[in-house]
């Protein structure tokens, strides 16, 4: 049973004149994004304690502790990167078997295109890559590769939200927030949960929401186009530290008089740890992304003095850094690429106009900062235990939009994983023999979240959280454990995907 209390019984001011009336600079503080959003009220079997975020114990022995999603905004083209079609290249200019103009978001040729780009294969594994990724092509060897993704949603912002949240149901909690809701903070002086992006991506602040989970959970998101700075950080320098303890202090003692009399609202215990957190990064996340300070040799591998990739270069060195004092989930949702028409487009890899030119552009932004991570984890003996994530939010189609571009394509792309208790060198799944469809052993992006989870110590079926009466989950009412791509599957039941095919 809550304790209810009436405004009468509170000695303290509200929380509104006490705001009105406070000269103590409560501005300053910062994570201005985490307040933002509008406050909904959520319903838990108990609210947040008001206190720093801990770390929860998994439910059994994780093989990762943290993950870094490398998302490709705008889909690359699983026939172009990572999935080699041999039938496609001959048969370039006729009639695709099985096409549909409807596919995609526009209409469709409905005639093969051949892939553009060289291919070979690499490391002991074989892995057939595009010329698209020198540095990338050095790391097959480390990659699980699944070629028979598919989802529901054929344009960029359902798709995005359906492959980070589960389900294209608007105010769903992405994937980043349930692993920090199961498994708290490893450093309770930095957010568990950071998110790097440009210009935003399709679906924007949806794709990393904490949805209706606690905002506690949600993500510090860092805008590239501002060095990913974080607002109001610093302190004014006329305000002493003291001052602005007893502010928070007191802020405090209104805010959880306040939060009693509405136990139901865990949105209101989530913005007073926000602050309380705001003020604990005051020291530490400065240093956390303070890159400079890294050796010229390792900003070079990132390729930090490359124009062509320097954003991104510049992220996955700070996400790396994140992720060695203790960051959860770390997301770069990449930002730059040509459009194909020689125009900078706001969806990086939405090759319509033109798959060789756009491709090129967005694969030279970020193949040597993404094969620079990868390396940088390994000599650091940090893979082991961090997951890395690579891919979009769709594929493309295998026939032509216009003579040249592809269109969106929902029904077979691949993503890799490396790091993190994968199996290297692994492929899994496949489409049929033009790209065109994933037709054996499918995985639904319900099935990528069971593994992510696993990996994380989590299992899928018990990480829920009651919200409007019923309990929900990251994986909605589906997904199944993949285990074919873990390095050392574990003894617990691991059941195939009813979408096998």
């Amino acid at each position: 049973m809550f304790n209810h209390y009436t405004p009468g019984d509170l000695a303290l001011p509200s929380r509104r004149k006490f705001l009105q009336h406070s000269g103590m600079g409560l501005g300053s503080l910062a994570l201005a994004t985490m307040l933002a959003e509008t406050t909904r009220a959520a319903t838990s079997p108990a609210s947040p304690s008001v206190d720093a975020l801990p770390a929860r114990g998994p439910h059994f022995a994780p093989r990762a502790k943290a993950v870094i999603w490398l998302f490709m905004t705008g889909a690359p083209s699983q026939v172009d990167t990572f999935d080699y079609k041999p039938t496609l290249q001959k048969m370039h200019g006729e009639k695709l078997p099985g096409s549909d103009s409807k596919t995609g978001f526009f209409t469709t040729s409905g005639k093969c295109l051949k892939s553009p780009f060289g291919w070979n294969q690499y490391g002991q594994s074989g892995s057939w890559v595009s010329d698209l990724f020198p540095h990338l092509s050095r790391h097959v060897d480390d990659m699980a590769f699944i070629h028979s993704m598919y989802l529901r949603a054929n344009n960029h912002a359902p798709a995005s939200i359906e492959l980070m949240c589960g389900s294209t149901v608007p105010g769903r909690p992405a994937a980043g927030a349930w692993a920090t809701y199961g498994l708290g903070s490893m450093n309770q002086n930095l957010p568990a949960y950071v998110v790097m992006h440009g210009q935003k991506p399709r679906g924007d602040d949806q794709i990393w929401s904490a949805g209706f989970l606690p905002k506690t959970y949600g993500a510090l998101a860092l805008d590239a186009r501002r060095k990913e700075e974080i607002d109001n950080l610093v302190r004014p320098k006329d305000e002493t530290d003291a001052q602005q303890r007893a502010a928070l202090d007191l802020l405090r003692e209104v805010n959880s008089d306040h939060a009693r009399t509405r136990p139901t609202q865990a949105d209101l215990i989530s913005r007073i740890n926000s602050f309380e957190l705001a003020y604990r990064m005051q020291s530490t996340a400065p240093e956390a992304m303070d890159y400079v300070s890294e050796s010229e040799a390792t900003k070079k591998l990132y390729g930090i003095d490359n124009k062509e990739c320097e954003t991104f270069a510049r992220q996955c060195l700070i996400a790396r850094r994140l992720v060695e004092r203790g960051v959860r989930f770390v997301q770069i949702f990449a930002g730059r690429g040509s459009s194909g028409d020689g125009s900078v487009g706001d969806v990086p890899w939405d090759g319509h106009n033109n798959i060789e030119a756009n491709h090129r552009s967005c694969a030279a932004a970020t193949d040597q900062p993404a094969a620079a991570l990868l390396a940088d984890l390994k000599s650091r003996g940090m893979l082991d235990d961090t997951l890395v994530i690579w891919g979009g939010e769709f594929g493309r189609t295998s026939d032509s939009q216009g003579s040249v571009g592809r269109d969106h394509n929902p029904n077979g792309f691949t993503i890799w994983m490396a790091g993190g208790g994968v199996k290297g060198g692994c492929h899994h799944g496949s489409t049929d023999e033009f790209g065109y469809k994933a037709v054996e052993h499918k995985v639904h992006v319900n099935d990528l979240h069971a593994t992510i989870l696993h990996l994380l110590g989590l299992d899928h079926e018990k990480l829920t959280y009651r919200y409007s009466g019923r309990d929900f989950r990251l994986t909605d009412v589906g997904g199944h454990v993949i285990p074919e791509i873990l390095a050392n599957p574990v003894t617990l039941p691991l059941k195939r995907s009813a979408s096998a095919g």
